[in-house]
């Protein structure tokens, strides 16, 4: 993608959605695209697909040009957008299937063993001769997935794939959809608001504010940039108020949890002065572990302060 740029206009205002972005993705890498609300990510998923027209830019796949109707793009290209929105309500489970399937190329005899494994592992097994419209949201949600996964193609866009599910079926799909990806050699392009998804499964994210590219880069690298020496301690008893406040004054961020706290120290050196400052109040420490950033707090600083260079 060479400087892709979308402007909204209306009678009032007009609003650059995506505004002069460039980014590659290799073959059979995993990237997630995230961003605030308005941020541009919808915009540039559906341009890619060739569902909008930019103002600016090019967009390739392959080497070849979207919006030239090419039919060898869209026969390579499968996307989950809107999550449960994507498939035949009054249909069967197996019957959507079926029917996406068939509309890729596939002959009857070569479906079954292709939709048992799926229908296996996202869990549908059950509930494969129900109408989709009798199914919980999650479940919608997972067979809006597998009609993506069984139409096989080598590229694969999927627009908040968890969203609506509950913590367990989450959870499930989180781990189906890395365990997929890697084993069927796709390209897969994940826009999501859910960190989890995110970090469980990309190799790679490419972050948007106001439809530009805040940053570029692999997970670990950007989690790098915000490393700080930081421990999280579990104790028995309790904290006193004043414990609490000499810990808040002396020390960078505490935050207080169930009988455990992180704190971030400006030297490696400040533990010392931490560990005497508990003995001095006869605290009992259980455990002390050094902390990694996460994910989602990298993110939150990412959008607060804006590029990474």
């Amino acid at each position: 993608m060479e400087r892709l740029t979308k402007i909204y206009r209306s009678r009032r205002k007009e609003v650059r959605a995506v505004d002069n972005i460039s980014f590659d993705i290799s073959k059979n890498e995993i990237v997630g695209i995230l961003g605030p609300n308005g941020a541009g990510k919808t915009t540039t998923i559906k341009s890619i697909l060739g569902l909008l027209i930019p103002d600016e830019g090019e967009i390739f796949i392959s080497g070849r040009k979207v919006g030239t109707f090419d039919r060898w793009i869209y026969r390579n290209i499968a996307a989950v957008l809107e999550g449960n929105r994507n498939v035949y309500w009054r249909l069967t489970v197996r019957e959507n299937l079926e029917f996406f399937a068939g509309l890729q190329g596939y002959k009857p005899s070569e479906l079954k063993e292709k939709i048992d494994f799926l229908l296996q592992r996202f869990g549908l097994e059950s509930r494969q001769n129900d109408q989709v419209r009798t199914l919980s949201r999650g479940m919608q949600q997972k067979v809006a997935v597998a009609v993506a996964f069984i139409r096989n193609t080598p590229i694969l866009f999927l627009d908040e794939p968890t969203l609506g599910l509950d913590v367990e079926s989450s959870l499930e799909l989180r781990k189906t959809l890395r365990e997929l990806a890697s084993e069927n050699l796709k390209t897969v392009l994940i826009s999501s608001h859910d960190m989890k998804v995110v970090e469980e499964i990309c190799e790679r994210v490419i972050i948007l504010k106001n439809g530009r590219i805040i940053a570029n880069d692999r997970i670990p690298n950007l989690k790098s940039l915000f490393r700080t020496i930081a421990y999280k301690i579990v104790y028995e008893g309790m904290l006193q108020e004043e414990l609490k406040t000499r810990l808040k004054d002396n020390f960078l961020n505490v935050t207080f949890g169930k009988m455990n706290f992180v704190v971030e120290l400006k030297r490696t050196e400040d533990i010392y002065d931490l560990m005497d400052l508990l003995r001095s109040y006869k605290i009992q420490i259980k455990s002390l572990k050094a902390e990694e950033p996460d994910f989602e707090r990298v993110y939150i600083e990412l959008i607060k302060g804006g590029e990474v260079n």
